[in-house]
């Protein structure tokens, strides 16, 4: 399962490699932008790792959905307001009944999975940060993590490819899962993250589990339960509610935090003259 981890991650690299040339923009980075790259390319080595290390032992509905919880968390930092208090009241129940959360199974293949959910967290929040980055756009900045994921993850699941290397199915189907699972997703997160709030970002991950089911229903002709409908209802209904607080670019942050304070508009009139 380590193999296929590699085989994502560096058919992921190797297209960002070619389209986006990110050493470029990497030595144009400071030090503080630099380790925030490998940073996260370590969170997705480790986190990719973790992930199919965890499906080789638990059912995936199971893996999936504790990897929800997280991100549910993450969701919850940013509900501010009533309004979205409420739409996390709703949201939770509904992940929780559509992904039937069950810990049953082995003690490692649950330590992995919620090793693989809390990981999940740590990629959104670093992911936010490079998407809002100045210096660089979040695309690039997710080239650079994915070489540095390929440098991190072939430790420890290199190895495991060298059998595959003469098969050129695998190997194609290899690269398939890293376009489809690394590129398009992660592209688009980041183009996602640019425009939103963190908390708002975070909830509408939580829209997945009812996403998949309308994809059932209408592809594979899969039709839920009542309880299945009843999730998707509930999720569909926290994401309506929740409301996104204003944000300000950093841009204008560091503007206003750097602008001289306001002068006084007319001096203060003099004393009137003791009679």
């Amino acid at each position: 399962m380590l193999g296929v981890a590699w085989l994502r991650i560096a058919s992921a690299a190797l297209v960002f490699a070619l389209w986006r040339r990110p050493w470029r923009a990497f030595a144009r980075l400071d030090r503080e932008a630099r380790r925030l790259l490998l940073g996260w390319g370590a969170v997705l080595a480790v986190m990719n790792a973790c992930f199919y290390l965890a499906i080789d032992r638990l059912p995936l509905g199971t893996v999936a959905a504790i990897e929800f919880l997280p991100v549910i968390a993450l969701a919850a930092l940013g509900a501010r307001t009533p309004r979205n208090g409420l739409a996390l009241v709703l949201a939770v129940p509904g992940v929780y009944l559509l992904t039937g959360v069950r810990l049953e199974g082995e003690p490692l293949g649950v330590a992995l999975a919620f090793g693989n959910a809390v990981l999940f967290a740590v990629y959104i929040v670093l992911a936010h940060r490079v998407a809002r980055h100045e210096e660089l756009s979040g695309i690039d900045g997710l080239a650079i993590s994915m070489l540095a994921a390929a440098v991190f993850v072939t430790p420890l699941g290199g190895w495991e490819v060298v059998p595959a290397l003469g098969d050129p199915v695998a190997l194609l189907a290899g690269v398939g899962v890293g376009v489809c699972s690394s590129v398009v997703p992660y592209v688009s997160d980041q183009l996602a993250m640019r425009r939103l709030p963190r908390a708002t970002y975070a909830l509408l991950v939580s829209l997945l589990p009812a996403t998949a089911t309308v994809i059932g229903v209408a592809v594979l002709a899969q039709v839920p339960s009542l309880t299945e409908v009843a999730g998707v209802a509930l999720v569909i209904a926290g994401v309506a509610l929740h409301r996104a607080p204003p944000e300000q670019s950093p841009r204008a942050a560091r503007a206003e935090s750097a602008a001289p304070p306001a002068r006084a508009s007319a001096a203060a009139p003099a004393p009137a003259p003791h009679s």
